[in-house]
C-alpha cells in the first residue's frame, strides 16, 4: 500500500464552519423577562439563519451564585424551554447546556495558565460581583472571565453578539486567546463583536435596568393576570399628577415600551401629550399587547415544560452536535501544550 505524499491531511472539524460561527451564553435564571427578550433573545433568533449559531445555557457560570442544586436544574430547563418557545429552532441553531460539554472546564484551566491574575482583579465585572455578594466571594467570581473565554474558544467561534455597551467585556476574552496563541502558536481566532440592537429596558420602577435581582421585571411567559398586575404597577411620568395634565412620553417608561409592540406608538404618545389618554389607559393597552404578542410563546413553553424528556432530548442533541468540534479543539490544544 502506498500513500500520496502530496495529499493534504483532512481539516479539523472545528476549523470549517459553513457560515461564520457565532457563540453566545445566557445564564439559567428561569423564565426570561421582557428585558431579556428585547435585549438579547430577539437578536439570537434573528441571527440563527445568518450564522452558524451556537447558544449555550451557562450553568457552570451560575454556580458562582446559585448553590441550590434543584433550583439550578429547574431554572436551566426553564431557560431552555423559554429560548425555544421564543423562537430558537434547534434545527437551525445549536442549543445546549454548558455542563453537557465538560471540555470547557478543561480549556478553562488551561487558559488559567496563560492569564495574569492582574487582568482578572481589575475587571469591572469582578468588582461588581464582589460588591453584590460580599459574603460569597468565591474563586469562580475571579476566574469567571476565563471560563467565558473558554466558552467562546472551545467551538472556535469567531463572532460574539454583544450590545455596544458590553464590548469591553469581550476584550478580555480576546486578550486571553491572544496570550494563548502567542505562547503556543495560532490556535484560536480572536473573537470579534457583532454589534446588536440591544435597547436598555428599564424595569417597572422606571429607574433601573430590568432585573430579577431587583424585582422590577415583566415576566412575559407568565399568566396574563400576572403580566397585567406587573404592568399596572409601572411608574410612568412622575410629573403628571392629574388625568388632565399633559404627559411627557419621552420620559414615560410605558410609552417607550410601546415602541416594541405596535407601529402606532407615536399616536399613543400624542394621546399622552394632549391628555387625550391617561397613564392607566396606556398601561392597559400595553398589557394587552404584550399578552397577545407572547401568547404563542407561552403556549409553546407550557408544552415543553410538560414534556421534560422531549426537552432534555433537544438539549442532548445540541451537546452531541458540537461534540466533534469540542473534541477536535481539545486534541489540538493538548498537542500544542505538550499534554498526552
Amino acid at each position: 500500500m502506498t500513500t500520496d505524499a502530496s495529499a493534504k491531511p483532512a481539516p479539523r472539524a472545528s476549523s470549517l464552519p459553513v457560515k461564520p460561527r457565532i457563540y453566545s451564553g445566557i445564564q439559567p435564571t428561569g423564565r426570561p423577562h421582557l428585558g431579556n427578550d428585547l435585549g438579547a433573545i430577539r437578536n439570537y433568533v434573528a441571527m440563527q439563519d445568518k450564522y452558524e449559531a451556537i447558544y449555550c445555557i451557562v450553568d457552570y457560570h451560575a454556580l458562582t451564585h446559585v448553590h441550590d442544586p434543584e433550583l439550578l436544574r429547574r431554572q436551566t430547563l426553564e431557560m431552555a424551554a423559554a429560548l425555544i418557545a421564543l423562537g430558537l429552532d434547534p434545527k437551525r441553531c445549536t442549543v445546549f447546556v454548558q455542563s453537557d460539554r465538560p471540555e470547557v472546564t478543561e480549556l478553562c484551566w488551561l487558559f488559567n495558565t496563560v492569564t495574569p491574575v492582574g487582568w482578572l482583579q481589575r475587571t469591572p465585572t469582578y468588582k461588581e460581583k464582589r460588591a453584590n455578594q460580599p459574603d460569597d466571594v468565591n474563586h469562580g467570581l475571579l476566574t469567571y472571565p476565563v471560563l467565558q473565554a473558554a466558552d467562546i474558544a472551545l467551538p472556535k467561534a469567531s463572532l460574539v453578539p454583544v450590545g455596544k455597551d458590553q464590548a469591553a467585556h469581550l476584550e478580555l476574552s480576546r486578550e486571553i486567546v491572544r496570550a494563548f496563541n502567542a505562547r503556543y502558536g495560532e490556535t484560536f481566532p480572536e473573537p470579534q463583536a457583532v454589534y446588536t440592537e440591544a435597547p436598555v429596558v428599564l424595569g417597572t420602577d422606571g429607574v433601573k435596568k430590568m432585573s430579577k435581582s431587583i424585582g422590577n421585571t415583566i415576566e412575559v411567559l407568565a399568566e396574563p393576570d400576572v403580566i397585567r398586575r406587573q404592568i399596572m404597577s409601572m411608574v410612568t411620568d412622575t410629573e403628571r399628577i392629574k388625568r388632565s395634565d399633559p404627559g411627557r412620553p419621552q420620559v414615560c417608561n410605558v410609552c417607550q415600551m410601546h415602541r416594541h409592540f405596535g407601529p402606532d406608538y407615536e399616536a399613543i404618545w400624542d394621546g399622552e401629550r394632549t391628555a387625550t389618554t391617561g397613564c392607566v389607559d396606556t398601561k392597559k393597552l400595553l398589557a394587552e399587547r404584550i399578552i397577545a404578542h407572547y401568547a404563542p410563546a407561552r403556549e409553546k413553553y407550557t408544552e415543553l415544560m410538560a414534556d421534560l424528556p422531549k426537552l432534555r432530548a433537544i438539549l442532548d442533541e445540541g451537546a452531541e452536535r458540537i461534540r466533534p468540534i469540542a473534541e477536535a479543539t481539545m486534541t489540538e490544544v493538548r498537542e500544542r501544550m505538550g499534554l498526552r
